[in-house]
């Protein structure tokens, strides 16, 4: 262990974890609560559930499993009693939705939303039905970039409406997930040939605004203008920011008008990471190259590379997965199963421990213990605290490219072909 910091430090620090999800920025996910998006509630991978397990298997804390058809990596999103994901042929012809019953595990309703007649190449490690969709109470809006957007409604599965007029080459396949903001559903087009945001009035699907990125990219190869990132939103000084990180530049919008706030020149491609805030910073990858891992003051306004840029990491940072923020401390694994602890505030390291196979989905964090899912189905679990504790090394089904979510203090986790509830038998 790095710094110099005492195991009555990491005492501290446990306690301060916990505060700090009560306290600023996170209010306790109770049971019942909802899981309405990519990452959550408060979208930083951190539940207040009680009780979650921390081991598990194929024959333990299983409650129910359901098998899943076709292949879409988009994570689950929770509403009452209903679980929602986006749906997708392997080939991409078929684009839908699928919601399961959370206390049974049956399959409620499964539609088909879109058929593409020649949908643009998606890489093997990608999916059509990668982005992870929005719910709030009798909607759901799904999302697959250029292919279309839909809002649902929840009871009957019927859609509301369509869009399928925003170009992208997304070169790879899409994977930003939308966001709400008020009456806005948010969407985000980082493609080869363009880069864009564009806000729809939610309940209608008609378009508010639309803004290019303008950045300014190091390299004329367009596969360096790509990035796959969803936007987080933050209040600042009571005014709302949209920080959107893509290839070349972090940037922060105005979500009522997608006027710009800010911007970071972090360098880097295939931004995927959703921002967390806390500390009075924000904390950003750029991906691969560039600035990796870096926290910025978004109090600034125009270009701020040189005056509000905190500090940047750049060992073993993750080019998928999101981070989580716990207080003082950043908590991330890379691609290929090294798990680190950064000082929030410096930006120093505080341990590392390489646990090797490769990681895509993004943490969960509850009761100080926070839960990580490989590819190859491994899900190691650690203390989050200033040493490395790992506290279990499960293995479940076929492996993980989705993030997990919550309910009733169980863990609903999407593998490539199923849909587990973990948790404890009452």
């Amino acid at each position: 262990m790095s710094g110099g910091f005492s195991a009555t430090c990491s005492s501290v620090l446990r306690v301060a974890l916990l505060l700090a999800l009560v306290g600023a920025g996170a209010v306790p996910l109770r049971a019942g609560e909802n899981w309405p998006q990519f990452r959550g509630p408060h979208a930083d991978g951190s539940s207040v559930a009680q009780g979650l397990p921390i081991t598990f298997d194929e024959t333990e804390n299983v409650l129910w499993k359901t098998p899943l058809h076709g292949k879409a990596w988009s994570s689950p999103v929770v509403w009452g009693q209903q679980i929602w994901m986006s749906t997708a042929t392997k080939d991409g012809k078929e684009l839908g939705a699928v919601c399961v019953d959370a206390e049974t595990g049956k399959i409620l309703h499964e539609v088909v939303v879109f058929r593409i007649e020649k949908p643009q190449f998606c890489h093997p490690m990608n999916s059509y039905g990668t982005p992870t969709p929005v719910i709030e109470k009798g909607r759901i809006y799904l999302h697959f970039g250029v292919h279309g957007s839909a809002c649902l409604d929840t009871a009957s599965a019927t859609t509301l409406w369509t869009r399928q007029d925003f170009p992208c080459d997304h070169f790879r396949g899409p994977a930003s997930s939308p966001i709400v903001v008020d009456d806005l559903l948010v969407l985000t087009f980082d493609g080869v040939d363009v880069q864009y945001l564009v806000a729809l009035a939610k309940l209608t699907g008609k378009t508010v605004w639309k803004r290019e990125r303008k950045i300014a990219y190091d390299t004329a190869e367009t596969d360096y203008h790509k990035a796959y990132s969803t936007p987080a939103l933050i209040e600042v000084n009571g005014h709302q920011q949209l920080v959107s990180p893509s290839a070349g530049a972090t940037i922060a919008y105005d979500p009522k008008t997608g006027e710009e706030i800010w911007r970071v020149r972090s360098g880097g491609m295939n931004a995927a990471a959703l921002p967390v805030f806390g500390n009075g910073l924000v904390y950003a990858t750029s991906a691969a190259g560039g600035y990796q891992l870096f926290a910025v003051r978004p109090d600034g306004h125009g270009d701020v590379t040189d005056t509000h840029v905190a500090w940047q990491f750049a060992k073993n940072v993750p080019t998928r997965s999101s981070q989580i923020l716990l207080a003082e401390r950043l908590f991330m694994i890379s691609d290929a199963g090294v798990i680190s602890c950064v000082d929030a505030k410096s930006g120093l390291s505080i341990w590392q421990k390489r646990l090797g196979g490769a990681f895509s989905a993004s943490p969960l964090v509850a009761e100080g213990r926070i839960y990580f899912f490989g590819e190859d189905g491994e899900v190691p679990v650690i203390a989050a605290a200033d040493e490395y504790k790992l506290l279990a090394n499960n293995k479940l089904g076929d492996g993980f490219m989705a993030s997990p979510a919550v309910y009733n203090n169980s863990l609903i986790l999407r593998s490539r072909s199923q849909l587990y509830r973990i948790g404890k038998a009452r």
